[in-house]
């Protein structure tokens, strides 16, 4: 499964329901871009330690941008940033989970709903 950035900063701020989430999950992926995005929101070099610590510490294989990947983003920000205000970010996560056929958890299903082909599992948080 993909996790979107959105469960480890639930983690983050102590939310246990997403830290089991994750516990239980024996697969464990990531897009490149969420990992970046989590380093790129860290306060501090600790903050940033500590992000990737948890990346490797919980076995997170981080998942590349491809050409396909690229390409798939390209076409769900054409097809969905005016209807669904599909951000370049979102499509490239979306693109990640469509293109390695993954499901992907989110609490943010607004974000990912216009694309059909994508397995979203909504996450609620309380």
């Amino acid at each position: 499964m993909i996790f979107d950035t959105d469960i480890f900063i639930w983690v983050q701020r102590g939310n246990s329901k997403a830290a089991r989430l994750i516990d239980k999950c024996e697969d464990r992926y990531l897009s490149i871009q969420s990992y970046m995005e989590l380093l790129q929101g860290a306060k501090n070099k600790t903050h940033h330690k500590y992000v990737k610590d948890f990346i490797s510490e919980f076995g997170f294989s981080v998942l590349p941008l491809s050409e396909n990947i690229g390409h798939r983003a390209l076409i769900y920000v054409e097809e969905y940033a005016l209807s669904a205000n599909m951000r370049a970010g979102d499509a490239i996560i979306a693109a990640t989970a469509v293109e390695n056929n993954l499901p992907i958890v989110s609490s943010n299903a607004k974000h990912f709903k216009a694309v059909k082909e994508l397995q979203l599992k909504v996450f609620k948080p309380d």
